[in-house]
């Protein structure tokens, strides 16, 4: 409902501005002390304390940059939520992009922390033709899911499991009058009572400070916007399948 999302939406922005209000607060009490000292003879300075806090207050003022974005981050992903244009739609290789994306995000997280490593593997139907969707958003979707999917295995790993090997896969399947796309991991998996939460606007399952919470829900909106459906299987400590149903758009 509206009054459920605005109170999302004021409860997510509140939290880094708590932060950023509080630092601003230590780090004017910090300066204050640091010109009294500065205002003493040269002989009565206490060096190492204006020392001391000098580097307090640039750690506060690092702190307070770190809650600001991430406060921005959150408007940011606001306005993406929001929009209604979903742009001028075109003719894709679904497979093409598929196997781009999952490349792409396991990539992308490998650049973030060398330590992680997973495998991956795709089974495309051949039979699928170009499909028109808004690419850019479908896009979007693909890296979203695919991204949870790696972050969920890496999650696993850690675990520590006897003879666990992480394992992302994207396979595409030709349907009556649509085309599936089902992404499959075997992470952590995701509990019953949080399944039915999933794609509500601000609900991640991630540490906070990660992500928004508002990725899986607009994923949900572009896939609906498509004419389309998403999906979600999973066991907790098994894995999860997201599953993408679109129209065929023949060209």
């Amino acid at each position: 409902s509206l009054g459920e999302l605005t109170a999302g939406i004021a409860h997510e922005i509140q939290n880094p501005l708590n932060f950023v209000n509080n630092f601003s607060e230590l780090t004017k009490e910090l300066a204050e002390e640091l010109e009294e000292e500065a205002e003493k003879a040269e002989g009565e300075r206490d060096v190492e304390l204006q020392k001391e806090l000098l580097h307090d207050i640039m750690l506060n003022l690092s702190k307070i940059n770190h809650h600001g974005s991430r406060a921005s981050s959150i408007v940011k992903s606001m306005l993406e939520h929001s929009r209604t244009s979903t742009g001028d739609k075109e003719a894709i290789e679904l497979n093409n992009v598929c196997d781009e994306y999952l490349r792409l995000s396991y990539h992308g997280l490998r650049a973030k922390d060398k330590s992680f490593n997973s495998d991956f593997e795709t089974e495309l139907d051949p039979n699928i033709e170009k499909i028109e969707v808004v690419a850019q958003e479908f896009g979007r979707v693909l890296l979203n899911i695919l991204n949870n999917a790696f972050h969920a295995v890496k999650a696993m790993s850690k675990k520590g499991t006897k003879d666990y090997k992480p394992m992302v896969s994207v396979s595409t399947k030709l349907l009556k009058n649509r085309v599936q796309i089902l992404i499959k991991d075997n992470g952590i998996g995701i509990s019953v009572e949080n399944k039915t939460k999933i794609f509500q606007p601000f609900f991640t399952t991630k540490p906070a400070g990660e992500g928004t919470g508002l990725g899986l829900s607009l994923s949900h909106d572009i896939i609906r916007a498509h004419g389309g459906d998403i999906k979600l299987k999973s066991k907790p400590n098994k894995g999860s399948e997201f599953i993408v149903t679109l129209p065929i758009k023949r060209v």
